[in-house]
């Protein structure tokens, strides 16, 4: 439940900002015209992502007959949210300082179309997000076939997530989105190895992969798997008292390197010395820049991992370029 729950609130929030910085952008424009067509595209996007869980659940459950499809079908999703996992996590990392410019001037080119276009872009913002938590949740909760506590812990990560994006937007909250984005990046590689070693036994039962017998380890006596840590060390991360070698080595080879290269420092490369048209605002201190980009104040974006400044949505969100600068003064941080 607790991993479910992770997914859910980092998704979760992912989407949140998203949809924080379409809705800034528009209310700053004095468009607020357009904001029936952003949410009934961000509607649509929830409703086919929820579809697409029904379906994958449908799938296994009820259109393979043999155990053996099932693995394999199991396996393979496995091993496709485990990709998804890994390259949502490190493209936040590289995008997070430019996807709010990118969203904006996607919005304008939009509302110069049509209703329709607005409602696409929005669309497709959020409809990313949503497949991906299809995929992984489903992925994440094989092991608790029949209970729905996986589903609720779900639900109630996106509550959250919900939540504190309002609270966000409304400037009555302040969190550090750069240590909330890395630290649950970090618990995520953790359980992404843990679907991924879900998936090599999936391979194994189905016939795919050889030594379903060959043990790593046996450490029931040690780690007895009734008791509550070892269940929440199963649900969270997949470790178990009795992995087979290929699962171990699967878990091992992915997680290490993985988490090395996300929790290594990065260069960063220097912010561009024009600013943002109508902006007069300095940038940020060098000892910030230096160490790791800011959450920007003129961009209502989510911040990059390695990000150490603290801010709300609506600060992001304060300037909204040189439209919203040609309708109304922005509002500075």
């Amino acid at each position: 439940m607790f991993a479910t729950y992770l997914i859910g609130l980092r998704e979760g929030l992912e989407a949140t900002l998203v949809v924080s910085i379409l809705v800034a952008f528009l209310v700053k424009s004095q468009r607020r015209d357009r904001l029936p067509q952003v949410w009934a595209g961000i509607g649509l996007a929830v409703a086919l992502s929820v579809l697409f869980g029904w379906l994958i659940e449908y799938t296994s459950a009820s259109l393979l007959s043999r155990s053996e499809d099932r693995e394999l079908f199991e396996a393979i999703t496995s091993v496709a949210a485990v990709v998804f996992v890994t390259w949502m996590i490190f493209w936040m990392r590289k995008a997070a300082r430019t996807i709010a410019g990118e969203l904006r001037g996607r919005l304008t080119e939009a509302l110069a179309v049509g209703s329709l276009a607005v409602a696409g872009m929005a669309f497709l913002a959020v409809i990313r997000e949503g497949l991906e938590t299809a995929l992984i949740f489903y992925s994440a909760a094989q092991g608790a076939a029949g209970d729905s506590g996986p589903l609720l812990a779900l639900i109630g990560g996106i509550a959250t997530a919900v939540v504190l994006g309002v609270l966000l937007y409304a400037s009555a909250l302040r969190i550090n989105l750069s240590k909330f984005f890395t630290w649950t990046g970090a618990l995520l590689i953790l359980v992404a190895a843990g679907i991924l070693k879900y998936g090599v036994h999936d391979f194994q039962e189905a016939g795919v992969l050889p030594g379903l017998n060959d043990l790593a380890f046996d450490i029931t006596s040690a780690l007895d798997p009734t008791t509550w840590y070892a269940a929440l060390l199963a649900g969270m991360f997949n470790v178990t008292p009795a992995p087979t070698v290929l699962e171990t080595i699967a878990w091992i080879a992915y997680a290490v390197p993985v988490l090395v290269f996300f929790l290594r420092p990065t260069r960063r490369t220097p912010a561009p010395a024009a600013a943002t048209a109508g902006s007069a605002a300095p940038s940020a201190p060098a000892p910030v820049a230096a160490s790791a980009p800011a959450v920007a104040a003129s961009a209502a974006e989510p911040t990059s991992p390695d990000a150490t400044t603290t801010t709300t949505v609506t600060e992001r969100g304060a300037d909204t370029g040189a439209e919203a600068d040609a309708a109304s003064a922005p509002r500075r941080a």
